[in-house]
């Protein structure tokens, strides 16, 4: 497992499909960020879901994503619901 798994939410999996969709380092999925992020790992698994884009949003503040804050949930949420 590489550097990804490192961050919280993390696991040997979602870290194969980031690495899939060409993000290898902590800083391009900063730098990509989780919507875009999620909705490239949309595309190679059609399961993707709510609590994947929250976990990819934890993962680059750095926390569990059941810590994220209710405004953040919220505008995940909102996004989802569009998108999906």
């Amino acid at each position: 497992m590489g550097e990804l798994s490192k961050l919280p939410n993390i696991g040997k999996i979602l870290e194969g499909q980031l690495n899939e969709v060409g993000i290898e380092t902590v800083e391009q999925l900063k730098q990509i960020g989780s919507r875009q992020t999620w909705l490239n790992i949309k595309k190679i698994d059609k399961s993707a879901c709510f609590n994947r884009l929250c976990a990819l949003e934890g993962a680059i503040q750095g926390i569990r994503w059941h810590s994220l804050s209710d405004e953040v949930k919220n505008e995940l949420k909102e996004f989802y619901k569009v998108v999906k």
